[in-house]
């Protein structure tokens, strides 16, 4: 037998025999008066107080002093110390506590409060229950980096040990109240589309297959919502978002997951210089509710959110940091470029797909700042706009910083549908020469565009991605609760 498997039959007979008290071990009901944090609140700088207060949690430390016990209980608020005796219990209840009462449980207690002559504030216990009976001993040192993927596997003990974990997916949930809030003031309104889909659209990826009995149809995770939101365009709606998980069967590493929290919204009337300057606004607005200003630091940088931010070519990028011409290089020089710089080329690549490779590779890595990376070369993105003065190049826009993050792809949607069924006849074709995650012709959405959709312009946002630089970590696992794990062995 394992050591974890003595203790956890320890821990059963220490349950069996709570149960032979006529105690149990996991009641339906119980009765909290107060949090934790409202105890050390509300007992200020009494020395004792009268009044009972009825307090759950889980015991973190434990103690036995010559026949008395002290201990901590922490709930999601803090933590307090209780302190239990003999002589107020009574002998039958306190040898019970201590023969079936150990760290890891869940309890509830009530008593009063006194402080210590250390001058700390502890409940003295008149009686308690068990709330939840721990079968598992809770690990004695959490050794951070070093388990890190134990860590992610077992989020629920990286929260209860690490409190700065915990922060930072507070910190996340009111990032994501707070960009409701943003888009709401903005006039726009939250919807939901579908997350099973007859067809994916909406980005160029790979996407994870299920089936639907029902129907006996394939269907598809989503890759992203935007055809849906597009959609809702059509029908007369001018400013609607949605905030969902997303699915792309691509590679892992610190900037991807398998699937995601993403940002979208569509905005009628308007085009991608709109976006910009209303995405400026949303990241500095949200930034000043967080951290009190326009800035935060990122590794060891910092990262100034003073606006306007740059507006920079995408191709000069490529000149500056990896001397790469793009309009005078043809495909295949292009592709023996790559090679070069070390980079795989596909049979199926485009140019556009080449240079891209070449981008994420050679150039992204040296934008720290916030910075609008714009006018990506023409079929790049297909749902994209070409720019009206210069039809070799889209209305588009990413939002690149601290080090590479790209946290925003934005564009002018394209409207015209006779255009659209053009750009994704030629996706359709990269899809058959081996390119899994290109776009597919979708011809119910191309007669939605028939039907006419206002001039407008969409925006795609990867919400761990922002809560990540936000929160000030390196990976994305760091901020996704239960990020995919490959399995162990």
């Amino acid at each position: 037998m394992t050591r974890i498997e003595e203790l956890r039959s320890a821990r059963i007979q220490k349950l069996e025999r709570l149960q032979k008290a006529g105690l149990l071990a996991y009641p339906g009901i119980l009765k909290r008066t107060h949090k934790v944090s409202e105890v050390l609140d509300e007992f200020k700088g009494l020395a004792v107080s009268l009044e009972e207060v009825t307090i759950a949690g889980r015991i973190k430390t434990l103690r036995e002093h010559g026949g008395s016990v002290f201990f901590h209980i922490e709930d999601g608020t803090g933590q307090l110390q209780a302190y239990a005796k003999k002589d107020r219990l009574g002998e039958k209840a306190y040898e019970l506590f201590l023969d079936a009462f150990e760290i890891g449980d869940i309890v509830q207690l009530r008593g009063i409060l006194f402080k210590t002559k250390r001058g700390e504030k502890t409940l003295e216990v008149a009686d308690y229950k068990m709330l939840a009976k721990a079968l598992l001993p809770l690990p004695e040192k959490w050794h951070g980096i070093q388990d890190i993927e134990e860590r992610y596997r077992k989020r629920y003990l990286d929260l209860l040990f690490n409190g700065e974990i915990k922060k930072k997916f507070e910190m996340r949930s009111k990032i994501v109240a707070q960009l409701r809030k943003f888009l709401e003031k903005e006039g726009f309104i939250e919807v939901e589309t579908p997350i099973l889909q007859p067809l994916y659209g909406g980005a160029e990826a790979q996407p994870f297959t299920t089936h639907l009995n029902a129907f006996d149809m394939k269907m598809y995770l989503r890759v992203a919502p935007e055809l849906y939101l597009k959609r809702l365009l059509v029908g007369g709606f001018e400013k609607v978002y949605e905030i969902g998980r997303v699915f792309r069967n691509e590679g892992v590493d610190r900037f991807h997951n398998p699937d995601f929290s993403m940002l979208e919204f569509y905005w009628a009337y308007a085009d991608y210089k709109d976006n910009m300057k209303l995405t400026e606004r949303l990241i500095t607005s949200l930034a000043k509710e967080i951290f009190g200003l326009a800035k935060f630091t990122y590794q060891g940088k910092q990262v100034d959110l003073k606006t306007p931010w740059p507006r920079v070519e995408y191709t000069a990028l490529l000149k500056k940091y990896a001397n790469v011409d793009y309009e005078a290089t043809s495909r295949d020089a292009l592709a023996k470029q790559a090679k070069e710089f070390g980079i795989t080329v596909e049979q199926g690549f485009p140019k556009y797909q080449i240079a891209d490779e070449i981008y994420k590779k050679k150039v992204r890595m040296n934008i720290w700042e916030p910075t609008f990376v714009i006018h990506h070369p023409v079929g790049s993105i297909p749902l994209a706009k070409p720019l009206d003065d210069d039809p070799s190049k889209l209305g588009t826009f990413q939002l690149v910083l601290a080090g590479g993050w790209e946290l925003v792809k934005a564009y002018t949607e394209l409207n015209d549908p006779i255009a659209q069924r053009k750009v994704f006849q030629e996706q359709e074709s990269y899809y058959k020469e081996g390119m899994e995650g290109a776009q597919r012709l979708d011809e119910d959405f191309i007669e939605a565009l028939e039907y006419g959709m206002p001039p407008a312009t969409g925006f795609g946002m990867g919400i761990d991605r922002l809560a990540a630089l936000l929160t000030d970590s390196h990976s994305l696992r760091e901020i996704i609760l239960f990020p995919t794990m490959k399995p162990k062995g």
